[in-house]
């Protein structure tokens, strides 16, 4: 799994790869319970072991995007949700600096559901 994560970061060009990789920093220290794994060939991020959300890169733009996996639950205007019925992404423009506060406030919005109890955890 490790070499499958390292892989997927170390294959991306610049910019895209310090914009994922700043990504991955952000969402792994959100809290401690927060992991990364690999689901769908794309690295996923869980809290308690339920998939919470997933770094990726469109195809079209090639622009990294964080998808949300209960998307479908928060409210903000910079997720899209596209013809998706359950998730939402926030797309990330790698050449801009990191719109940090509104990153960590759709994380931390989208952990408060599972914190809460609204997303059930096994």
């Amino acid at each position: 799994m490790i070499d499958i994560l390292s892989n997927y970061y170390l294959s991306q060009v610049e910019p895209q790869k310090s914009c994922l990789f700043a990504l991955r920093s952000i969402i792994l220290n959100l809290d401690e319970n927060v992991s990364e794994t690999v689901k769908y060939e794309m690295p996923c991020f869980c809290y308690k072991k339920k998939m919470f959300c997933f770094l990726w890169t469109d195809k079209k733009t090639n622009e990294p995007y964080i998808l949300m996996v209960e998307g479908k639950l928060l409210s903000h205007p910079e997720l899209e949700q596209g013809s998706r019925s359950r998730m939402k992404i926030l797309r990330i423009d790698p050449s801009e600096d990191l719109p940090i506060e509104t990153i960590e406030l759709i994380l931390n919005d989208a952990l408060d559901l599972y914190k809460s109890g609204r997303i059930k955890i096994k």
